[in-house]
This record gives structure tokens, C-alpha cells and sequence, in this order.
């Protein structure tokens, strides 16, 4: 398998049912599926997510499974795009949360971009870790013992699982080509 095949690879996608930014969802999307994988979006209600374009709404996807039903094991990997509303009704939601921190339970690779961290902190998996986020995130991965920087795209190979993390829309081709390269390995 070459290193940017995700074929046969099964990635979650992790939303909350209101406030994602559709770019940083239809981006990393559109990159698994061009590099083979399927993308299955994960939110913590049935139906459709409604994504925002910034502050205004945008268009709506339809839910694959529901948080508290998805079982960890049937994804190789799983991305959390980011939203300022949507990590935020993440971490509130103990299904999600348990969702993410499955994954790094079992050393399966995670991205994430913009807010998304936010989730991160709340699963407890950014501790000893680098990463980088929207700015605004810094003081709250600080404190959850993460070490921030302020770099267009992170990898931290440190136990339990790989993590990437970019700050913000304009990053997603490099935040892209580093989450197919990461999840492909």
C-alpha cells in the first residue's frame, strides 16, 4: 500500500449537530475519499449536522452513525473538525467525549483543526503532548498540559497515538496532506 493510500480505511469524522465550519469538514473530507478512504460522519444526534460558514449557516449533511452508538473499533482513524459552537457542545456531550478518547486508547491516529482541540482537552489525551490550534485555545491546552505552537500544521507522534493539528481554514492543504500521510501509516 503506498503511503498516501488510505484504501480500505474508515474514518470517523466527529461533529456536533450544529456548528461545525463546513470547510474544515468538506476539506479533509474530500482528501480521504480522493486518497481511497471512507469518511463516515459521526455526530451526537440522528439526522442532518448543519454546518456554518463562520457565523452564517450553511449547507447540512446527513448523519452516518450517532456518537453513543458508534463503536470505536470499526474506524482506523478520526478527524475533529473544528467551529467556534461546534467542540464547544462536543465536550458537553459524554458520548462524544468517550468516543474521542477511545481512539487514543487504542492508538488510533486523531486530527484536528481550529477548536476542535477543545474536545481534546475534555477527553484528558493532550496532556505531554504538542499541538497547535486557533490561537484563542492556547491558555486552555496549556493548562490541560499540552505544549502549544503556533505552527500551520503539528504532528505529535507521542504515545498513546499519532495527533495532527492545524490553527485554521487557511492551513487545511497542509493540514490535509499530513492527516492522509499519518493516517495512511
Amino acid at each position: 500500500m503506498a503511503a498516501t493510500t488510505l484504501d480500505g480505511k474508515t474514518i470517523a469524522f466527529l461533529v456536533a449537530p450544529e456548528g461545525v465550519e463546513q470547510v474544515e469538514l468538506t476539506e479533509p473530507w474530500k482528501a480521504v475519499e480522493q486518497a481511497g478512504g471512507t469518511p463516515r460522519l459521526v455526530s451526537t444526534a440522528s439526522g442532518k449536522v448543519q454546518a456554518f460558514n463562520h457565523l452564517d449557516r450553511a449547507d447540512t449533511f446527513p448523519v452516518d452513525e450517532v456518537a453513543r452508538d458508534a463503536d470505536p473499533a470499526g474506524f482506523d482513524a478520526l478527524v475533529l473538525p473544528g467551529g467556534v459552537a461546534n467542540p464547544d457542545f462536543l465536550r458537553m456531550d459524554a458520548a462524544a467525549v468517550r468516543f474521542v478518547r477511545a481512539f487514543f486508547d487504542a492508538g488510533k491516529p486523531v486530527a484536528s483543526i481550529c477548536h476542535g482541540p477543545w474536545t481534546l482537552v475534555e477527553a484528558d489525551v493532550v496532556r505531554d503532548r504538542t499541538l497547535t490550534s486557533w490561537p484563542s485555545l492556547a491558555t486552555d491546552l496549556r493548562n490541560a498540559g499540552a505544549n502549544w505552537v503556533d505552527e500551520e500544521v503539528k504532528v505529535c507522534t507521542g504515545a498513546p497515538s499519532t495527533l495532527v493539528t492545524s490553527r485554521k481554514p487557511g492551513d487545511l492543504p497542509a493540514f490535509n496532506e499530513a492527516l492522509v500521510r499519518e493516517f495512511a501509516a
